[in-house]
């Protein structure tokens, strides 16, 4: 995995000219930008990019089908079943599960398959069919090599088991032969049809397997027998051939030649055969139906020599179900990684090979193994998609080295567009204790309620961030809104402020303040004058804020009752006088700045007096209570 076979594929672009103009681009997770610049490569040039466009090059298109992500959902129910898997389960148990959870991987490919064959052939744009064509022929290959490595590497098959998997195998994903038996079948004489004799060359393949079912579980019959048997047959078979027994009738007697495994025999039908490993299974049963596993790649390597005979080169299919036959599992891995266009197949089947202690050796150089890198790889793909960014959540979490880290980078970049996309972000990571995460989600969300004037739920997010900053601008607005209305709003969050109140002095401020107007509405007088008073005093307050204080006090100075003590009025007017003279000296004003300034010094001059007339009545009040 870590060394480079060739050069990566180029991508072209259309309507880029990279040799004449320099280009610039830039990386995300999931794909990139990409535009021409202003600048030549030669050094006398006009500015004028060529191509006024921006290109947005994908990394993993595939997660953009509607079709390939139902593969994506299903799968990850499976996905995280086999890691719920109990590691106490061995031998027969624990094989049969794992079997079990590659068997559902292939079904999910399967529909998926199926579901796409049937896109393709209602498709009325020729190139949307060509394209869902080109998918359904990727899924096929998919299943076709992901049943081969669970035959090969899961249930690990004995010789004799060996063979029949591979006849279901090849029946399976190649073989036409119940088609073409309903088809010859369903003529007026069998016997006459064209097709006949092939259906009976091929209908061989069915009879000997049937006929191979005897080595079956349950069966007392051993493997040496079975041998015993076959050889006798194969002897006699032979025999036939050597008395011209069919001379008479060259059908039969080609039939009797691949009964005997004849090689030239076989590929005088290669027309039969599908592809080299049709050739290989049917070559098998004929000339060596115990096969050993470890005999295999001999078989395979020689069968595809024969059946291309040097016309043509090996696909990348067949590369690796060569290599899956040789047993080499990160060949098989890397050639699939080249191959396919996502990393949905070779993620899931390392995984599960993983589980199944085939990879505990293999560990690549930058710190993972194949398998957390690949699953690693997918979940970056999946955070490229608006939804199944919350599949590859689940998976960054079952990689134990880097995919906390990997997760925290990704989960920042997801596009917060509604706040219940938000709050599903803000779970995940709080149900992680991703605390910097956390904080920033918070942040983003409280700027977007303060754009939108929603105070309450600015505040609220900037407590749950526990930014004291951002909740010192929110009361602050809070505040502004008091002073512009007269009000409150959002009363509800003010009131039950709690312990929250603490984050800053400002937010402290709010919700006292907040509390001054529960005490006048109680009419708790003296603990409502106590409180404003404190506030101005202990600095706690905005100086900004000191006149609407002041305003508040007036109604309490006016009161029959005294409610403000001498020394209490004493500190109420240092207050006014610190606010009065530390008034901005203004030139030139317009009308409405006069008028304010009219207001303010009307304000100023009221509470002046309601302060003068408190102090005398505070004055007298205590000096009668000493008297008597």
């Amino acid at each position: 995995m870590e060394e480079l076979d060739g050069e990566p594929a180029v991508t072209v672009i259309p309507g880029v000219n990279s040799k004449k103009n320099q280009m610039c681009f830039d990386w995300g997770p999931g794909e990139m930008l990409v535009c021409e610049t202003s600048f030549s490569k030669k050094e006398k040039s006009e500015m004028v990019p060529s191509c006024p466009f921006i290109y947005i090059i994908r990394k993993d298109v595939d997660v953009y089908s509607q079709i390939l992500r139902k593969l994506f959902n299903e799968s990850h129910g499976i996905f995280l079943g086999l890691q719920r898997i109990d590691e106490e389960l061995t031998g027969k148990s624990r094989k049969s599960q794992l079997v079990r959870v590659s068997k559902n991987y292939r079904s999910v490919i399967r529909a998926c398959m199926e579901e796409m064959h049937q896109v393709a052939i209602a498709a009325k744009d020729p190139a949307s069919g060509r394209q869902f064509s080109s998918q359904v022929s990727i899924l096929s290959a998919m299943e076709l090599i992901w049943n081969l490595c669970e035959i090969l590497f899961i249930e690990v098959a004995p010789a004799g088991h060996l063979l029949l998997h591979l006849l279901d195998w090849v029946r399976l994903h190649v073989c036409e032969v119940d088609s073409l038996s309903a088809d010859v079948l369903g003529s007026e004489n069998p016997s006459n049809h064209d097709s006949f004799w092939n259906l009976v060359r091929q209908g061989v393949d069915e009879a000997t397997r049937l006929l191979s079912k005897s080595h079956e579980p349950g069966n007392t019959q051993t493997l040496t027998e079975l041998e015993l048997k076959w050889q006798h047959w194969h002897e006699e078979c032979e025999r036939y051939l050597q008395d011209s027994t069919f001379a008479t009738n060259p059908h039969l007697e080609s039939l009797l030649k691949i009964m005997l495994g004849d090689e030239a025999a076989l590929l005088e039908q290669k027309e039969l055969l599908s592809n080299w490993y049709h050739f290989l299974v049917t070559r098998l049963l004929y000339s060596n139906p115990t096969v050993k596993p470890i005999d295999l790649h001999y078989y395979a390597q020689s069968s595809l020599d024969l059946f291309l005979g040097g016309e043509s080169s090996p696909e990348p299919l067949d590369n690796i179900l060569l290599a899956a036959f040789e047993f080499d599992i990160h060949q098989v891995i890397k050639e699939c990684s080249i191959a396919l266009s996502n990393w949905w197949f070779v993620a899931h089947l390392t995984d599960l090979l993983d589980h199944c202690k085939l990879l505990q050796s293999h560990n690549l150089y930058f710190g993972s193994n194949m398998r957390e890198f690949l699953l690693l790889e997918y979940a970056s793909g999946l955070f490229a998609h608006p939804s199944l960014w919350q599949l590859g959540v689940d998976y960054f979490d079952y990689c134990p080295k880097l995919g906390r880290v990997s997760l925290e980078l990704h989960i920042e970049r997801i596009p917060l567009n509604t706040e219940q996309k938000a709050l599903k972000v803000l779970r995940i990571c709080e149900q992680r204790q991703m605390t910097e995460q956390v904080r920033s989600i918070c942040k983003i969300l409280a700027m977007k309620a303060v754009r939108n004037n929603r105070l309450g739920s600015a505040l609220s997010w900037s407590i749950r961030a526990k930014d004291a900053a951002f909740a010192t601008l929110v009361s602050d607005r809070f505040l502004r809104d008091y002073c512009e209305r007269g009000c409150f709003s959002d009363l509800d969050l003010i009131d039950n402020l709690g312990p929250a109140m603490m984050l800053s002095d400002r937010l402290t401020f709010l919700g006292k303040y907040r509390e001054f107007h529960h005490m006048y509405g109680e009419k708790r007088f003296a603990d409502a004058a106590s409180l404003l008073l404190s506030l101005m005093t202990s600095r706690i307050a905005p100086r900004s804020f000191w006149m609407t204080l002041l305003t508040d006090a007036l109604p309490l100075l006016e009161q029959k009752q005294v409610i403000f003590s001498a020394e209490q009025t004493y500190e109420l007017m240092q207050c006014l006088e610190d606010l009065t003279s530390r008034r901005p000296v203004r030139g030139e004003s317009d009308i409405q700045q006069l008028q304010d300034e009219d207001i303010e010094t009307t304000k100023v001059e009221m509470l002046r007096l309601a302060l003068a007339r408190n102090l005398a009545r505070a004055i007298i009040r205590e000096g009668s209570l000493e008297g008597s």
